[in-house]
């Protein structure tokens, strides 16, 4: 992981190097110029067309558009982690629309009424904790299988990142046997 962020990181060092040297620019006002001029200081900015026509691209953003697109799906999940890292930026989740109207605050008095009746949990998370060094490849396997849309490099991450959340929100039942597989493959289970 390490060396891929390295290189990665290398490689946009010497394409910014590059083109400064391209555009002649000094480093230090680089990022002044390029904000309030065009690439070369006699080209004129275009102005938007007013027709409707399509917009058009420069040939750098066609160029990493291109690069985007061939990468594979584990390689966009490094660039995502990476640009979230470089730009700090947090990871929100999504708020569902309704939320906010059904946000209302409850009145102490139905809190209170409803602290007594406990009821008995319907629906569980099944936690993958800890795993036996010996068996790794057969839990790697079992999540596999146990996870819908999960590849074995995916599970492999999910089981060497521990501890992690197998599934949520499942009936009783099924979390019972998917303890129960992932325990027989060597790996140790919490229900939540």
């Amino acid at each position: 992981m390490y060396c891929a962020r390295h290189c990665i990181r290398t490689a946009l060092r010497i394409a910014v190097k590059k083109h400064r040297q391209e555009l002649q620019i000094p480093a230090v006002c680089a990022l002044r110029t390029l904000k309030t001029s065009t690439a070369n200081r006699s080209d004129v900015i275009a102005s938007p067309s007013l027709d409707g026509a399509p917009k058009q691209y420069s040939p750098k953003i066609h160029q990493l558009v291109n690069d985007i697109a061939s990468l594979t799906l584990l390689e966009v999940s490094d660039l995502n982690e990476l640009l979230k890292k470089t730009l700090n930026i947090q990871d929100v989740g999504m708020m569902p629309m309704g939320a906010m109207a059904g946000a209302a605050p409850i009145s102490q008095a139905v809190e209170e009424e409803a602290a007594p009746i406990e009821k008995e949990k319907t629906h569980f998370t099944v936690k993958l904790t800890e795993l036996k060094a010996a068996e790794k490849v057969k839990l790697i396997k079992e999540v596999k299988n146990s996870m819908q849309g999960l590849n074995l490099v995916q599970a492999k991450k999910l089981v060497e990142s521990l501890p992690q959340e197998i599934r949520v929100n499942v009936s009783k039942e099924e979390a019972e046997k998917l303890k129960a597989a992932l325990e027989a493959a060597g790996g140790t289970v919490v229900l939540e």
